[in-house]
């Protein structure tokens, strides 16, 4: 008697949506998305474009998603996360880049179905140049299993919020060897706006928290910063970009403290806590 061969069902690869948060950003739009082809999913969540970052997203063939009632960067990535349905996720901003390097090692984390969570590194462009002998410290996590991602808080700097583990058992986070390439500053025009809106943001958020500003605690945190970037993270091998790099990030520190403590009457209107 021959007995037939029971059948097998095949085993389906786990799935990546990769998320992208924009507004007014047409001239990068592409570049990220078509970086991000290789996705199951790609979901863009608009802050409310007036340049054509929709319109030209869409033809990309990603799925778009309007919401332009500015309440913080955690509420938007928490809105990405609601149309994302991978099993994993990346989260994009569309001046970043996914390179080929950094594909890879995506896919072959996705493909392990791990519980786990990955951090990224950046290289870092600005106004057109890498900074190539810029040591980049920031970790940022950005690749999760999508069931373990409860939420995004934080108006600025979000964090990810994970559901427990059974058991208490703690989450692994690995650090991704391949880094995200990132359109940081292009214009210094486009650089002050950014380093006023940070500045404030981080202002409101030192403020809930019952934080003391000034003018003094804003030089200290400037001047510490920016010895940190430029010395020992080789900002001053970066030439002039480095430096003005360095410069804006450190203005920022100053600026976020000095409107902590002059503007902290209006601090808690500019964003939702």
């Amino acid at each position: 008697m021959v007995v037939s061969p029971v059948p097998v069902s095949p085993v389906v690869p786990p799935t990546l949506t990769v998320a992208v948060l924009t507004k007014n950003n047409a001239h990068r739009i592409e570049s990220c998305l078509r970086s991000a082809a290789f996705a199951d999913q790609i979901v863009v969540v608009d802050s409310g474009s007036t340049d054509g970052t929709v319109e030209r997203a869409q033809t990309l063939g990603a799925e778009v998603w309007v919401h332009d009632d500015w309440q913080g960067f955690a509420v938007q990535r928490n809105h990405l996360l609601a149309h994302a349905n991978g099993d994993y996720v990346f989260f994009l901003d569309s001046d970043e880049i996914i390179t080929p390097a950094l594909q890879k090692e995506i896919c072959v984390n996705v493909r392990s179905g791990r519980r786990a969570v990955w951090r990224i590194q950046w290289r870092m462009v600005v106004f057109g140049r890498e900074l190539k002998f810029f040591r980049s410290q920031s970790k940022v996590e950005r690749l999760f299993r999508r069931d373990m991602l409860r939420e995004y808080v934080g108006a600025v700097h979000e964090q990810a919020m994970l559901h427990p583990e059974p058991g208490d058992a703690r989450v692994p986070r690995y650090l991704m060897r391949a880094k995200l390439l990132h359109y940081s500053r292009e214009t210094v025009r486009e650089s002050m706006e950014k380093m006023t809106q940070y500045a404030i943001l981080g202002a409101s958020k030192r403020a809930a928290q019952g934080q003391r500003g000034g003018v003094l605690r804003g030089l200290v945190s400037a001047a510490s910063m920016f010895i940190r970037l430029y010395v020992f993270h080789l900002g001053f091998l970066c030439g002039g970009a480095g430096f003005v790099h360095c410069l804006f990030v450190s203005a920022e520190g100053f600026f976020r403290y000095v409107a902590l403590d002059y503007d902290r009457e209006s601090l808690a209107s500019d964003i939702p806590r």
